[in-house]
């Protein structure tokens, strides 16, 4: 099956290739996930955090907002000492800030979704020299969400988190799930 040029033959990847990414996500419990571990992958590979999410899952509370705006500085630096996930401690702290800002907002979900209008934009990108690495939306987003107190959402984590979330859908005309997700 022709995939996108990002996914290599790890069947780690191939699985979030084939049956996640880019799919439309409104669930909040999962597009908290999405936005930590987006923030979590800054400035490494995706198949790094991919390879650590479910170690996440267990450090992290299943990555349950409530739970994790509750984590003391002391928590934060046993999860230090964790070798199954990424040990960054402004990362750790920004999970934890992001969890509280989280829940500061009426309807995070919501709020996420609103800097495409609700609904997926559908993009189609003939190579991947097309497929940007940032848009407007996203850097609107990343100022939304840092005026609301998050922290590691920059521009170009929030476009990835787009993708990821399926707010917008990249995978390339070449690729199969481009068909399957633009109808």
């Amino acid at each position: 099956m022709p995939r996108c040029f990002w996914c290599t033959d790890d069947p780690l990847y191939i699985a979030y290739h084939d049956a996640e990414w880019g799919v439309p996500q409104r669930d909040p419990q999962r597009l908290f996930e999405m936005l930590l571990l987006e923030g979590f992958q800054a400035g490494l590979s995706w198949i790094t955090v991919l390879r650590k999410r479910e170690r996440y899952r267990q450090v992290l509370f299943g990555f349950d907002p409530v739970r994790l705006a509750r984590m003391s500085d002391e928590e934060i630096e046993q999860r230090m000492q964790d070798p199954g996930i990424i040990r960054n401690l402004a990362k750790l702290r920004a999970a934890r800030q992001n969890a509280r800002a989280w829940l500061e907002q009426p309807d995070p979900a919501s709020l996420l979704w609103s800097f495409v209008g609700g609904e997926p934009r559908v993009n189609r990108f003939a190579s991947r020299a097309e497929v940007p690495a940032l848009t407007a939306e996203a850097d609107a987003m990343s100022k939304a969400l840092k005026k609301a107190g998050f922290t590691f959402v920059g521009p170009t984590i929030c476009y990835a988190f787009m993708q990821a979330t399926g707010m917008v859908m990249d995978h390339t005309l070449d690729c199969d799930r481009h068909a399957a997700l633009a109808s």
